[in-house]
This record gives structure tokens, C-alpha cells and sequence, in this order.
């Protein structure tokens, strides 16, 4: 059974998701946090697989509170964040962070059963291109934090160029075929390159391209990706 936190402020909206995934197959209700900061304590205590994490909360958003679950190297749940539309700068941070990608609070009840699904198994990404979208915007617009660009001089020249990839958006598949290599190859040099840079996410990873310069927002998109 795959357990799950329900994040939000809204009494009506957590109570929903809490019911839909009581009624899902092989997924089971972890707990209800109403902020971040009982998120936290929560996420702490029950250990869930994966975290719906509102972002707009009182006490403690979801931003931060992802940011303090995460930082726990003993137990490192897969975070969703919910959000009420795509292009928001809380998202870019949360993602920044090491959630694991985002669902709009309007996404069928099928689709976000299959997103909780996907991240519990280990794909850590959810709508690629929509994220990419989502990071085009707010790196194009020098939202990024005042740090300095992600060192990639402990990668190799392919691990490089998959973690390029990735930030374009690609699937593991879409990177394969392209590169003519297996999927277990792109996914073994993504996730050396994941451990050296310390990423925790498939989402990080997309972020550290665009922050290293690898991949130029609005231009490097793979073809057929744009929206």
C-alpha cells in the first residue's frame, strides 16, 4: 500500500482528496495536515510515501514546509504540489526544493490518482513539459535566487549531456531513443549525476540545467514539446 499525506488549508478540498484516495486501490491515507507546519510534525511521525502539499497555507507554506520534510535524510517522501494554476513562483520554489512536480487542484480525480501512482514508484517527474514551461517562465523573467550556478565539473561528458536532456522536458524513453543507448543506461547516468549534485529530484534536476546554463529557456525545448 502506497500511504499518503493530504496537505491542505481547505477543510472541503482535503476532506475530497482524503476520500478519493480512500477509495483508490493500493493507496491508503497516511493523515490530514491542515498547514505546513503540521505537515511537518506529521510527515515526521506517519513517514508517508508521498505528500499532496498545498502551497498557500497559514503558519508555514508549502515551500518551506517541503524544504524541512526533505531535509531528512533518514526518510525522503515524494512531494506533489497542489496549486490553483501552473505558472506560479511558489511551484519554481517547491520544485527548487526537490518536490517531486505539481498538479493543478482541477486535475481529474483519474489523472491524480495516476500522479500519486508515478511518483510512488519512482518517477519523479510529472508532467514534463508543463514544469518546463513552468521554470522557462521564472528563470526568462531573473526570479532565480542570488546563489551561485549548480558545479558540474565532477559530471561526465554523457551524464552531462542526459542531465541537458531531462531539462528540455524529455522522458527517459524520449533520451534513449535519441541517444541510441537502453533506458537503464539514461537512467543509471541521470542518477549519478543526481548523486553528485546532491539533487534529490527528478525536478531538481530539470532546475539545475536551466541554473547551469545548459539548456536556454525558450530555446532548447525538444521538438514537438512546445505549448
Amino acid at each position: 500500500m502506497t500511504s499518503v499525506l493530504v496537505v491542505d488549508d481547505q477543510v472541503l478540498i482535503r476532506a475530497g482528496l482524503a476520500a478519493l484516495i480512500h477509495a483508490a486501490p493500493g493507496l491508503t491515507v497516511a493523515g490530514e495536515a491542515e498547514d505546513g507546519q503540521t505537515a511537518v510534525i506529521q510527515a515526521e511521525a506517519r513517514r508517508p510515501d508521498v505528500i499532496l502539499m498545498d502551497i498557500r497555507m497559514p503558519r508555514l507554506n508549502g515551500v518551506t514546509a517541503t524544504e524541512r520534510i526533505l531535509a531528512d535524510a533518514t526518510h525522503r517522501p515524494r512531494v506533489l504540489v497542489l496549486t490553483t494554476f501552473d505558472l506560479d513562483e511558489y511551484v519554481y520554489a517547491a520544485l527548487r526544493a526537490g518536490a517531486s512536480g505539481f498538479l493543478l487542484k482541477d486535475t481529474p480525480p483519474d489523472r491524480l490518482i495516476a500522479a500519486i501512482q508515478t511518483v510512488a514508484a519512482g518517477d519523479m517527474l510529472f508532467a514534463p513539459t508543463v514544469t518546463r514551461r513552468l521554470i522557462e517562465a521564472y528563470t526568462r523573467d531573473s526570479h532565480l535566487p542570488e546563489t551561485p550556478p549548480p558545479d558540474l565539473r565532477g559530471l561526465t561528458a554523457r551524464e552531462i549531456e542526459v542531465l541537458r536532456l531531462v531539462g528540455t522536458g524529455m522522458t527517459n524513453g524520449d533520451i534513449a531513443r535519441g541517444l541510441v543507448v537502453s533506458e537503464a543506461t539514461v537512467k543509471t547516468h541521470l542518477h549519478r549525476a543526481m548523486t553528485k549534485l546532491s539533487l534529490a529530484s527528478r525536478a531538481q534536476a530539470v532546475v539545475v540545467a536551466y541554473e547551469s546554463g545548459l539548456v536556454t529557456p525558450g530555446r532548447d525545448a525538444p521538438p514537438g514539446s512546445r505549448s
